[in-house]
């Protein structure tokens, strides 16, 4: 089983993650979103195993991709923060992209809310905000996502 930690929009307050890292326990790759702020380095040493970064829109001169593919138990995942594709507004744009891309799943930030939608095409993956949250009940959130032996992707939304 591989356990994948999914965060965003950290803007450089990392308590709410250092106490989502503690009791997941023993995590395989820590994928952030972006608005990580220049915390890079720190958010690596906090994730204690591999991690993967995109910058946002708030990562100003940041050295981060804005936007990467990558392959996770054998699907094709595409990373961004999203706030070129309107995500704000309406999720239409980058669910046309994703497919556009040949994405499996998309994962994305930016809205401060969760979402965790599959469709006949393509899944779409916000973990929310694990700092600062904007959905109605304001609690910061991330996702887990264990790939199972068989190889099935199951998305979790936790709070902190």
């Amino acid at each position: 089983m591989q356990r994948i930690m999914i965060v965003s929009d950290s803007h450089r307050r990392h308590g709410n993650l250092a106490e989502a890292i503690y009791r997941e326990g023993d995590i395989d790759l820590l994928i952030h979103l972006g608005d990580i702020e220049g915390e890079e380095d720190i958010i690596t040493e906090m994730a204690g195993c591999e991690t993967i970064m995109i910058s946002g829109n708030n990562d100003f001169f940041s050295p981060l991709e804005r936007e990467m593919e990558i392959t996770l138990g054998g699907k094709n995942v595409w990373l961004t923060h999203g706030h070129y594709y309107y995500v704000s507004l309406d999720l239409s744009t980058i669910r046309d992209e994703a497919v556009s891309k040949g994405a499996d799943i998309v994962m994305f930030g930016h809205t401060h809310r969760p979402v965790i939608i599959n469709d006949d095409e393509v899944t779409l993956i916000n973990p929310g905000s694990i700092s600062y949250p904007r959905q109605a009940d304001g609690i910061p959130t991330y996702i887990l996502l264990e790939i199972d032996d068989e190889g099935e992707f199951h998305f979790t939304l936790k709070n902190v």
